[in-house]
């Protein structure tokens, strides 16, 4: 099957500092689900920033989506940007624009059509259970509805790999549960590869996954 990710003696650090991620060398599968544990400060979210080109490698080859990402241009790193779906611990919504905008972003990013655009939208809107509140800004949404807002976003245009970082860490078991379940319909309904960086793997997940360990700067397969 087709690697989506593959990293060889894969070294990480921010600049001036000490390693983070060492030598590391592994692969994922297209379609895989899969999960990446450790201890506070081990690198998880370091890793992630790596596989969407936030970081750039200090040492050793990383491709994602056949793009290598080692010396990556700026056009290429967008071409694989447009075909991501990244949720972050923060959100990162446009808080001047409204929730029904900040859902179209990814959609407008890759040149759909406008009608395409709304349905899409209205759609994952339904599925987050925010169509009510499609015309309010951010801040006037819970943690936990930014979150499903930002989630809707990551799949708005059927990104190729969905890569996110602790989605559900503080949120309540409602907006937790949908948003797993969406990343689970992701995976196996429409074959996308999701990354999850996490303290904690669901035990309700129905999926099969794989999971990677960061400890001591070095990157584990679990199973």
């Amino acid at each position: 099957m087709d690697k989506v990710i593959v990293a060889k003696n894969l070294s990480l650090s921010y600049s001036g500092h000490e390693t983070i991620i060492n030598q590391a060398s592994f692969d994922i599968t297209s379609g895989s689900f899969v999960f990446i544990t450790g201890a506070s400060g081990s690198g998880k979210s370091t890793l992630l920033k790596s596989l969407y080109g936030a970081l750039k490698p200090q040492q050793g080859s990383l491709i994602v989506g056949g793009v290598e990402l080692n010396g990556v241009t700026r056009s290429k790193l967008n071409f694989l940007r447009r075909h991501l779906g990244i949720v972050f611990q923060d959100y990162k919504l446009v808080k001047e624009w409204t929730i029904e905008k900040n859902i179209m972003l990814p959609l407008i990013i890759n040149g759909y059509e406008k009608s395409v655009t709304q349905n899409q939208v209205d759609s994952l809107l339904k599925h987050v259970r925010l169509k009510h509140q499609a015309g309010k800004f951010p801040l006037e949404l819970s943690g936990g509805e930014q979150q499903r807002v930002a989630m809707a976003r990551a799949l708005s245009h059927n990104p190729i790999l969905i890569l996110a970082d602790e989605p559900t860490g503080n949120l309540d078991d409602y907006s937790s549960g949908l948003i797993w379940n969406l990343l689970e319909g992701a995976n196996t309904q429409l074959k996308t590869t999701v990354i999850v960086v996490t303290h904690h793997i669901p035990e309700s997940l129905n999926v099969d996954y794989k999971h990677f360990h960061i400890e001591y700067g070095s990157i584990y397969a679990v199973n």
